[in-house]
């Protein structure tokens, strides 16, 4: 959605327009009553951690200095202009480190039915991805290589793109380790399983995240992503009309959002491209406002409100929602741990010169 477009100014009338209808539902209204959980620990199997390799911030120190003031040129413009870039980079970068590691394979375009294997973009968890985030970092590729041809990696870019994502949004800037090398291949067999779902539970949360050497706290950080963003109404229609085969809207989202979220989403007949915030506070704001929103009921998708209903990670909900510098500071860390996941070294990865094609 292009803001500056008729049709994107109609798209944040909309959100402007929720957030009135929602306005001061957090100071007025507790929560309900929170289900009984267990307080034990994440009952995660032990799995053994994802291989890191060392990356340093001055890797293209020598041979390509000035990346950063590059791609920060890039998804400054691009943001300026559509502001939904933002969101649909930081996305891409969390969908491409959950599936075989940060190496930018989440780029790689399909390469038609009768070319043979399918790619990770073909997949039903990847199909709604926003061509925004692609199209950024495919600009973003090109300016470095017409500066350092050969020399930095897409996968870098895209972790690189992220951090402005986040920056140019309200968020924290942050230094990015770089000297990752971009995936040889695109399967899109890998996704299935690496990824969080919209209706995850905290269980399946904790046992994707083990997977990847990432722990609680980690998922509560980096789901704070979703203080800026878009879901489609497919990923939360059933928390809408019919929760769990009652046929009646979950009794913990709050009945206003519950009101308001109708009105985009109708149960038959309604647009399948059609989205809502996910932090109806604050939705074009990098803050800590998405834990605020938890603890009012006021989460859109099933997975985030459950950080808050768990008693293993609702501590955390409470710790990140009642300090912005916190929050940060947790944020920056997981993503530095988030980007550091089955990196590519040496012949195991390859630099691109086109992102969406491997060599």
């Amino acid at each position: 959605m292009t803001m500056g477009s008729s049709g994107g100014i109609r798209f944040r009338s909309l959100v402007l327009l929720l957030v009135a209808y929602l306005g001061g539902t957090r100071a007025r209204e507790a929560p309900l009553p929170l289900p009984s959980a267990s307080a034990r620990t994440a009952g995660v199997a032990n799995r053994r951690a994802p291989e890191r390799h060392g990356l340093s911030l001055d890797f293209y120190g020598k041979t390509c200095p000035a990346v950063d003031h590059i791609v920060a040129n890039v998804t400054t413009e691009r943001f300026r202009d559509h502001p939904a870039a933002g969101p649909a980079v930081l996305r891409l970068f969390h969908h491409d480190c959950f599936v075989e590691g940060c190496d930018a394979s989440i780029l790689i375009a399909p390469a038609g039915k009768a070319a043979g294997e399918k790619v990770e973009r073909d997949m039903e968890e990847n199909r709604n991805l926003p061509q925004y985030g692609f199209e950024t970092v495919e600009m973003a590729k090109a300016a470095v290589e017409s500066k350092c041809p050969g020399v930095v990696s897409c996968a870098d870019i895209l972790a690189l793109a992220a951090r402005d994502a986040v920056q140019l949004a309200g968020g924290p800037y942050y230094a990015v380790k770089k000297g990752r090398k971009d995936s040889k291949v695109s399967l899109a067999g890998k996704v299935r399983g690496s990824l969080p779902h919209a209706n995850s539970t905290v269980d399946e949360l904790l046992r994707v995240f083990a997977a990847k050497g990432l722990g609680a706290a980690d998922l509560v950080a980096l789901s704070g992503a979703h203080t800026i963003g878009f879901a489609h109404c497919a990923h939360f229609l059933g928390r809408l009309y019919d929760f769990r085969g009652t046929r009646r809207p979950d009794p913990f989202m709050d009945a206003r959002l519950v009101k308001a979220l109708r009105m985009t989403c109708p149960y038959t007949g309604g647009s399948a491209r059609a989205v809502v915030p996910f932090d109806v506070s604050t939705p074009f704001q990098f803050d800590h406002a998405y834990y605020a929103n938890l603890q009012a009921r006021l989460g859109v998708l099933g997975s985030d409100q459950a950080l808050f209903l768990d008693a293993r990670t609702r501590p955390l909900v409470l710790e990140l929602g009642a300090d912005k510098a916190r929050f940060f500071r947790a944020f920056v860390a997981s993503m530095d741990r988030m980007g550091s996941i089955r990196v590519k070294k040496g012949k195991k990865g390859e630099v691109r010169k086109i992102c969406s094609h491997h060599l």
